[in-house]
């Protein structure tokens, strides 16, 4: 591709200074295949409560079901899409009443699915890397004595991430954001027998309900501001709004957003995620709970449009995560704690590129599909080197394999060409782009975006390298007990599937113009700014910085011999083997005082309120109660006496008051 055919392709498919609100075309209902729509979510939803439900009578086909079943929802979707396609772009957003919802006072919500150009976009990638997930599970959950309850969840964890998608009001998408959430604590914590795992799923779903707040924040200003959450009202009604309200809302929105896509500060999460087994890690990490985030911001591109300084935030955060996963990435050991820490930073570049504007949205959207795809077949390929090596993650426990698990060797590193932004693969396509846009954002931000992006870019291609080459290549340094075995077709296919996904697939959306093209009706058409620097000189700094980091982890990694236990290192590789001490700020910052702040509330209540007031009251009426029972003796005498006296008292005071 010449310098000219790629320059134009960026003009051609940009979205500069989109009208605001674009995303809040109005919707008609949906009639034919589209008025179907609702069997997406409701397909993976039945075989959830099937297989939960129907208990040890579901062991032997339950599995099975749960996979066909997830497959439904693509063939669903896929004929959806082509109902769509035949339909003039400006009427690509049809929507599927469901039932009334909500009703109090002057609130009315009904509750309903959006059909359009970007919630389907999600749909594919959901149900399609969804569903391959689900048959390479079939292999590797076939001796697990769960793997019923364990696809259960699979097809929970679709469904909740279908209803996010497919929302069509903020509130809607709530119950999926809730759903994912659920799925993904029950999922990461399978194994809840190790009391780590548990912990990690615990973890996990704390730190997301610290987003969820963001959320729940941000609707009730949307129905404080606009008297609803459907999106059409409030997209629609954005422009009524003072800036501050919806810098407000942008703000409450990316909190939600950096706690479902493990952004910086809610990202401490997502490396202890890696506890469940490795085909939920594929489906967190590729094709569902990590891009919930991207999409919120997305969808929201009518209020983000409105308020600049919100939308530099986004950036600035994805700028920040970017970099944060990168380094992190270097220094990990756990294959795949090494994945989850480049999720987080290639979902850094999806969310800078939505606080871009309009130039970034469709960018933003390619690079999540993409990605989808390689990382997808990167974790399964990870699971098959488990597979092969009796379940241990140390990559310094590795190398060698290419020879012993050929299939895994060549559909990984199709992944990590499409990563590291090898020209013409996947990766190359949408990822660059985000660079070169981010370089054409105004004034500091193009310098400031465009170095961190490139800086990226760099270190990526270093870790990845890193990561493949201790894993495949150098000197066998196995366990005496390790017999390396390739996987069976089950987890194999897959794996083929998204490799191929991972080189060709950029190809096929961007040049040909069906991404943009697709999406335009949703993000709109404009044209792009001109970058800072030539576009050459984006791209050859993108290239020799791939090759600079592939080459130095070759050195270090491929050619030299690497220690089996990791040496201490510098300061910055150990507080990246700690993930940069988050947990110990998140500790020192939130859990400790929160801690201390129990323990005073607890202990002022035991010694004031307990031993104090409650306990003197207490020891006073007992004391009380022992003085005057004494009076009861049982003696008439004293009795009358004690009648006498009482007379004698009433007298004395009534004469008194005379």
């Amino acid at each position: 591709m010449s310098v000219q055919d790629l320059s134009s392709g960026l003009a051609s498919a940009s979205l500069a200074l989109a009208e605001p609100g674009a995303s809040a075309v109005h919707a008609t209902e949906a009639t034919g295949t589209a008025a179907l729509g609702w069997l997406m979510i409701a397909l993976p939803l039945a075989g959830a409560a099937l297989l939960l439900l129907g208990g040890r009578a579901t062991d032997r086909w339950g599995p099975a079901l749960a996979t066909g079943l997830s497959w439904g929802s693509f063939a669903v979707g896929a004929a959806v899409i082509a109902q769509l396609l035949g339909l003039p772009a400006d009427e690509r957003s049809l929507r599927v009443p469901l039932w009334d919802w909500v009703s109090a006072g002057d609130l009315s919500v009904q509750a309903g699915l959006l059909l359009d150009p970007l919630s389907l976009a999600f749909v594919m990638l959901i149900t399609f890397v969804g569903s391959l997930i689900h048959v390479y599970s079939l292999g590797y959950m076939e001796h697990d004595p769960d793997k019923r309850r364990f696809f259960a969840y699979l097809n929970l964890f679709v469904a909740a991430m279908l209803i996010l998608v497919l929302a069509d009001s903020y509130l809607l998408l709530f119950v999926g954001w809730e759903g994912v959430g659920l799925a993904s604590y029950l999922l990461i914590g399978f194994w809840n027998h190790n009391p780590a795992y548990a912990a990690a799923a615990n973890k996990a779903f704390i730190v997301n309900r610290v987003g969820d707040f963001g959320l729940v924040i941000a609707m009730g200003l949307m129905l404080a501001n606009f008297g609803a959450l459907d999106y059409a009202t409030v997209h629609g009604s954005a422009g009524s709004a003072t800036p501050m309200v919806l810098t407000l809302i942008g703000l409450a929105l990316l909190l939600g957003a950096c706690g479902k896509s493990a952004q910086f500060p809610l990202q401490s999460w997502l490396g202890d995620a890696m506890a469940g087994p490795t085909p939920v890690s594929a489906l967190i990490h590729a094709a569902t709970m990590v891009t919930a985030g991207v999409y919120l911001v997305a969808r929201s591109q009518a209020i983000y449009d409105l308020t600049p300084d919100a939308r530099v935030v986004v950036a600035i955060v994805g700028a920040i995560t970017l970099l944060y996963g990168a380094i992190v990435g270097c220094a990990k050991d756990d294959i795949k704690k090494a994945l989850a820490a480049s999720t987080m930073s290639q979902i850094g570049y999806m969310m800078l590129a939505v606080g871009l504007g309009p130039i970034g949205y469709v960018y933003a959207i390619f690079h999540l599909l993409t990605h989808g795809f390689f990382k997808a077949g990167m974790f399964l390929g990870a699971g098959s080197v488990m597979h092969a090596m009796n379940d241990r993650v140390d990559m310094r426990r590795f190398g060698a394999l290419s020879k012993e698990v050929r299939i895994t060797w060549l559909t990984f590193a199709a992944g990590w060409l499409a990563i590291i932004g090898f020209p013409f693969t996947a990766g190359w396509f949408s990822k660059d782009h985000i660079i070169e846009s981010a370089f054409s954002a105004p004034g500091w931000q193009g310098w400031v975006f465009g170095s961190v992006t490139l800086l990226g870019a760099g270190i990526t291609a270093f870790y990845m390298s890193r990561l493949f080459f201790m894993t495949f290549h150098g000197k066998a340094r196995w366990h005496d007990e390790a017999h390396p075995h390739e996987s069976p077709l089950t987890m194999t296919v897959p794996m083929i599937v998204l490799a191929v996904g991972s080189l060709v697939l950029g190809a096929a959306l961007y040049p040909t113009g069906i991404l943009t093209g697709w999406l335009e009706p949703v993000f709109g058409h404009g044209e792009d700014h001109e970058p800072l620097i030539p576009l050459l000189a984006i791209q050859v700094s993108v290239f020799v910085l791939m090759v600079l980091g592939v080459g130095l982890a070759w050195l270090r990694y491929g050619r030299d011999e690497v220690p089996v236990e990791a040496p201490r290192g510098s300061a910055l590789t150990r507080a990246a083997r700690r993930d940069l001490y988050q947990d110990e700020a998140n500790d020192a910052f939130f859990v400790h005082p929160m801690s201390t702040l129990v323990r005073t509330t607890v202990d002022t209540d035991r010694d004031v309120v307990e031993a104090g007031l409650t306990g003197g009251t207490v020891r006073g009426v007992s004391g009380l109660s022992s003085y005057l029972r004494r009076a009861q003796n049982g003696f008439v005498r004293s009795y009358a006496l004690t009648m006498l006296l009482g007379v004698v008292a009433i007298l004395g005071a009534v004469w008194v008051m005379q």
